[in-house]
């Protein structure tokens, strides 16, 4: 069951288009990130979807309600959490008055509120600083804050905009820890990243934006319909002999990495056998034969080049 829909959305500021026609569906407990280069119109879209700025065009539904319906909105805003890039704490308050101020402004129950603010400053690591003022923290301390508050309400879908953002590796590591926890909680995750290794890691599929959604599916699937696989032969040593009994053979590409042969080949199946015995029959001698595929950071720069 999809809980995020969207159909043909556009957002348009005067003359500049910042998003365009987008369409796409995203499935309850998945993790569904959203890559694109600055501009592309990342922020825009989660803004738009959670009613945070009205569409130009189209539509959207969360949980079944529309974004373009003044009464949804309200409920739409109940049942999501957001994370901004501006972390937007009260400096002068500490972690759990601000959690307990926000958790009160979503009308929860005080006994709701505080139980979550609990479990999800020890999920973050930040029970133990729960009484220290927001001034006192680091970027990485309030960021976490920030995912607390986005969750103390008891939200079924999440809104995330570049949460690691500046991070460093140890606060990086538990929010995505965090991440994974609530998809095992069936908890819907709208992630706006730059961080490709991230996306690789905790999203079961991702969008390339760059204003128009270039692709949508998971990150092997795109590696493999983009880049295909690469067929590894790593040798003792490469020579001119060697090289010219593979062109040979005609592979569709052929590069040189120090003693590795990189091919694309057709059907590798069939014609790395064949590579394989001319190779020994140049008197090349082969240590390994793997197959790889394209990195996502080759498909994220190859899709959006082009």
């Amino acid at each position: 069951m999809a809980t995020i829909e969207v159909e043909h959305l556009s957002k348009k500021f005067g003359t500049l288009t910042a998003v365009d026609d987008l369409t796409f569906k995203v499935s309850r407990g998945e993790v569904f990130g959203l890559l694109g280069p600055n501009g592309a119109g990342k922020t825009t879209t989660v803004r738009m979807l959670c009613c945070l700025i009205s569409s130009s065009s189209g539509d959207a539904r969360i949980a079944g309600y529309d974004i373009t319906n003044k009464d949804d909105a309200m409920k739409i805003r109940k049942l999501t959490g957001i994370v901004h890039d501006d972390v937007g704490l009260y400096e002068n308050l500490t972690a759990y008055e601000n959690l307990l101020f926000y958790g009160r402004m979503y009308e929860s129950p005080d006994s709701s509120v505080k139980r979550n603010i609990e479990k999800y400053l020890k999920m973050l690591d930040m029970w133990d600083r729960k009484d220290m003022p927001i001034s006192s923290f680091s970027k990485g301390m309030k960021q976490k804050v920030a995912i607390a508050r986005a969750l103390v309400h008891d939200p079924e879908i999440l809104f995330m905009d570049e949460p690691t953002a500046n991070l460093d590796p140890e606060a990086s590591k538990i929010i995505r820890e965090t991440i994974l926890s609530l998809k095992n909680e069936e908890r819907t995750i709208f992630l706006n990243t730059h961080n490709l290794d991230e996306a690789q890691r905790i999203c079961d599929r991702i969008g390339v934006l760059k204003t128009r959604m270039i692709a949508v599916d998971t990150p092997a699937n795109l590696e493999m319909a983009v880049a295909g696989k690469k067929t590894n032969i790593v040798l003792d040593n490469v020579n001119e002999g060697i090289l010219k009994a593979v062109r040979s053979l005609k592979p569709l590409s052929l590069e040189v990495e120090g003693n590795t042969l990189v091919l694309e080949l057709s059907d590798p199946a069939k014609e790395t056998p064949a590579l394989v015995t001319s190779i020994a029959a140049a008197g090349g001698k082969i240590r390994t034969v793997n197959e790889t595929g394209a990195s996502l950071e080759d498909v994220y720069l190859k899709l959006v080049k082009e």
